[in-house]
């Protein structure tokens, strides 16, 4: 066989990466760079002109640990953009950045072959942001980047102390700011506003956890997630300063999480420490949602005149979040295998969350 002809067989899944790279190591090089890159190339086209933006693919491939893959894809990416217009900004600031280094040949050809094989598996998703060289959609109606600073500036100081009752504070002056922001825009002149997706990533481990704790924050700032599990990410559905909030939320919660579950974690056995790291994520996502929901609900208290433009706009997400994903499936109830996980969860949230 040709390198071609093996190559082929590869991204038809018909015969291994391992079995591939045995034929292709005594084949002429120049012929297997040149068929092995032609294939990479067209998968890469394959899934930027089919939704996949630069970050979420080199997110998916940078979590399989190999850092040829990775490198790959920020290749393939810069070259996928060259002379095509019109582009979108929010897709050319995807581009990811990476060094050159040179590798051992049979491990690039190695970590080709295996992306290969992977890539072909990884499907067509919804389109958020245009791909290069086709026509441009209307730009997503961001939040007030003064707000936005002044949010992150809390949360860089709820996550930065080691006081709970201070962390306390600076994440309830956080989400106090998020909904006042919201009563603003809300009751602002009408303005052409439609809702939006964004797809964030949800990191192993306990990723079904940590998607439920983005859930959790979604919806008590009126947005929608849907989780894509084998993908490793979260759609996300809302009004774009909505999502902004959201997004900003979760990922300082999500620290703040991480160091109280390792501040109280218990000392020793590998299965313990798991199940009370399950439990306590499970806990700290239902307590957040409770307390954010409190939070939100004091600060609509008096506008009563704005429940039906808030319901429209639920039924606005509701309805973009349908279009996209018209056959869903509600994840199952978390189990809880530690009591003491659980409780530390509890704690946890109320320590950071609102008041």
């Amino acid at each position: 066989m040709t390198a071609r002809e093996i190559v082929d067989r590869v991204r038809a899944g018909e015969i291994d990466h391992e079995t591939a790279l045995d034929l292709l190591t005594g084949a002429p090089a120049a012929e297997v760079d040149t068929a092995l890159q032609a294939a990479l190339t067209e998968q890469f086209e394959r899934l930027f002109r089919n939704g996949w933006q630069p970050l979420e693919l080199h997110r998916a491939v940078a979590r399989r640990g190999n850092p040829v893959q990775a490198r790959l894809v920020a290749e393939a990416a810069t070259a996928f953009l060259r002379g095509k217009e019109p582009v979108d900004e929010r897709w050319r600031e995807q581009i990811p950045k990476y060094q050159e280094k040179r590798h051992d040949r049979i491990a690039v050809l190695d970590a080709s072959l295996d992306l290969l094989c992977e890539l072909r598996r990884l499907p067509a998703i919804e389109i958020l942001v245009p791909p290069p060289g086709t026509p441009l959609t209307k730009v997503p109606h961001h939040g007030d980047e003064r707000i936005l600073g002044r949010v992150r500036a809390l949360l860089a100081k709820a996550e930065a102390t080691d006081f709970p009752a201070e962390a306390e504070t600076y994440s309830a002056k956080a989400q106090e700011l998020i909904t006042r922001y919201r009563i603003e825009e809300v009751t602002a002149p009408a303005v052409d506003v439609t809702p939006f997706a964004r797809r964030i990533g949800v990191d192993h481990p306990y990723e079904s956890e940590k998607a439920s704790l983005l859930d959790a924050v979604a919806r008590a700032n009126t947005c929608r997630t849907v989780w894509s599990p084998e993908l490793g990410f979260s759609t996300i559905f809302g009004f774009d300063s909505d999502i902004d909030a959201v997004e900003l939320l979760y990922t300082s919660l999500l620290v703040q999480a991480n160091r109280a579950m390792t501040r109280d974690e218990p000392a020793r056995g590998k299965a313990r420490v798991k199940a009370f790291r399950r439990s306590f994520l499970v806990a700290y996502a239902i307590r957040i949602g409770e307390r954010l929901r409190q939070a939100t609900e004091r600060e609509f208290a008096g506008h009563g005149d704005l429940l039906p433009v808030l319901r429209k706009r639920e039924i606005q997400v509701d309805a973009a979040m349908d279009k996209a994903f018209p056959r869903t499936v509600r994840a199952r109830g978390r189990r809880v295998y530690s009591l003491e996980g659980w409780e530390s969860g509890r704690a946890a949230a109320d320590e950071a969350e609102l008041r």
